[in-house]
């Protein structure tokens, strides 16, 4: 299910027009694609926030500009390294009943068998590509290691059959496993000491004999 966001109609771009924007807790973005022209807009930041928060990074948004509405999907957005604030978004327009595909989140549950024996959970995909109907599109993707042991490990052919969407990532590609715990190298100390002193006596049956 979509959530709303309202949008304004953008129509200064100078520099006292964006911090205009900005003092008045908006940020700059674009609304583009399927039946749009490059339009661009204003959107509140704390309700931007609140949306995604509900909806996900992939998921619907209805954009209300004055008497148009905009089905969207949120496509990229920047983020002041330093301050947080959002600093642009670029939304695509698109129809709920077409296909797209982009990365979504993968999140493991559950405790492993092998992570209990010592085991090292080791997770080399984060993310997999996914080509769904918009309105359908998921917002992370859930795999269960509880049973995985020492050894064993989780690809991508493991699980493409659970799910109704497509996912285009190659069969064979790890997703998670669990490692052997590691051994840890005793220590040497010791046997270091012994020689050191080895070499001091050495030193000294030389110097006798001199």
């Amino acid at each position: 299910m979509s959530k709303t966001l309202e949008a304004k109609k953008r129509n200064s771009f100078t520099r006292a027009a964006l911090t205009e924007i900005r003092t008045a807790g908006a940020f700059p973005a674009v609304i583009y694609g399927k039946g749009v022209e490059s339009e661009p807009v204003t959107l509140e930041e704390s309700q931007f926030i609140k949306v995604i928060r509900e909806v996900g990074r992939n998921g619907m948004i209805t954009l209300n500009l004055g008497d148009h509405k905009h089905d969207v999907i949120l496509q990229e957005y920047q983020q002041d390294p330093i301050k947080g604030h959002i600093v642009h978004a670029d939304f695509l327009a698109v129809d709920k009943s077409s296909e797209i595909t982009s990365q979504v989140r993968v999140d493991l549950e559950g405790e492993s068998v092998g992570s209990k024996e010592g085991g090292v959970i080791q997770q080399p995909l984060f993310e997999l590509n996914v080509t769904a109907k918009v309105s359908e599109f998921p917002e992370s993707i859930t795999v269960d290691v509880t049973e995985l042991a020492i050894g064993d490990s989780i690809s991508v052919g493991d699980i493409r059959g659970k799910f109704d969407y497509v996912i285009e990532n190659e069969d064979d590609e790890t997703i998670v496993s669990v490692l052997p715990p590691q051994k840890v190298e005793e220590d040497t100390g010791e046997e270091g000491g012994d020689a050191a002193d080895e070499a001091q006596q050495g030193g000294n049956e030389t110097e006798e004999k001199e």
